[in-house]
């Protein structure tokens, strides 16, 4: 069979999974990240199986591949693939929970130290010959806020219990005693927004959770860190508070739009030294790397060999 592969990093680790799936008989074509339908045209008209990347899946996509039976989805979130259009074409979709979880928690933690200590800042100045002092705060003196508590969430949370951080969070999916289990003091959005020094957002991307308003009730040094998806942060907001003193810092994995996220108002030249952005590679460490190759390629070989696959991502049809 044809398998389409369209995720940057898939069988870039240790493990050769293309090499595997060579192996198992499967042709294997690669396509751009960006998931630009007129680059995939050509590729989607004879693929059976796509591995995608954080790239759209969408209906248009899914007619321009007559012969597609899975979507394995290279990474937990399945925000950009059409599932409903998926299932009306009998298309199977699937995700790879869990595979990255230990690399964004830690990636996390990083950009909080980062953020609070000024870390990159001090970089930049020390090339530039300027030994003059950041004075940061310890993690252990403050008070960290956790917007969404699933599997990397949690994890943040275990690894800032060794710093003795508050650990506060926020899910509506959780019970309190469900958060208290797992770490943290359960917390109503305000509460959390009003007592947090740091608020790191884990939620589901498609809601913008940070806005002027948001803003406008939070202590005026707090830093926002956001490993999650771009779409939950108003990013010229984000801008305004930064420079108007409303906000400390903003740390971030990944921005609007992304790898082309060229002209963000968080990367003006004038924030620099409160702003730190990484390019959305949270999750790339080998350990993570090969998991979700691996993840991705068994839920793909279940479906086209007609099983059910071990992460299927669930639809009205298959509920």
């Amino acid at each position: 069979m044809t398998i389409l592969v369209t995720s940057r990093s898939f069988s870039s680790a240790s493990l050769d999974l293309v090499a595997r799936l060579v192996a198992a008989g499967h042709t294997v074509s690669m396509g751009p990240a960006d998931h630009d339908l007129e680059a995939l045209r050509l590729l989607l008209r004879n693929a059976e199986g796509w591995i995608a990347g954080t790239g759209p899946v969408t209906a248009e996509h899914l007619d321009a591949a007559p012969l597609l039976r899975v979507v394995a989805r290279y990474g937990v979130g399945f925000e950009a693939v059409d599932v409903a259009a998926a299932a009306e074409r009998g298309i199977v979709i699937t995700n790879t929970p869990g595979a990255n979880s230990g690399a964004v928690a830690d990636h996390t933690v990083g950009l909080m130290l980062a953020a609070s200590r000024g870390t990159t800042e001090g970089d930049r100045r020390v090339r530039r010959a300027d030994w003059t002092v950041i004075r940061g705060r310890e993690l252990g003196s403050l008070t960290v806020g956790i917007v969404g508590f699933g599997r990397i969430g949690q994890g943040v949370a275990r690894r800032l219990s060794g710093f003795d951080c508050r650990v506060l969070a926020h899910d509506p999916w959780m019970t309190h005693q469900q958060i208290e289990a797992a770490g943290a003091i359960p917390a109503e959005m305000a509460t959390l927004r009003e007592q947090s020094d740091i608020i790191s957002l884990h939620r589901p991307g498609g809601t913008t959770i940070v806005d002027s308003e948001w803003l406008s009730t939070v202590r005026h040094d707090l830093v926002i860190v956001n490993t999650a998806r771009p779409d939950l942060v108003d990013e010229h907001a984000v801008a305004t508070a930064l420079r108007n003193g409303t906000l400390g810092a903003f740390a971030a994995d990944t921005l609007a739009g992304d790898t082309r996220a060229d002209t963000s108002p968080l990367l003006a030249d004038d924030l620099a030294d409160r702003v730190v952005v990484t390019p959305h590679f949270g999750a790339q460490t080998v350990q993570a790397v090969d998991s979700m190759g691996e993840m991705a390629v068994a839920n793909l070989i279940a479906a086209l060999s007609g099983e059910i696959p071990p992460n299927l991502v669930p639809t009205k049809e298959n509920s």
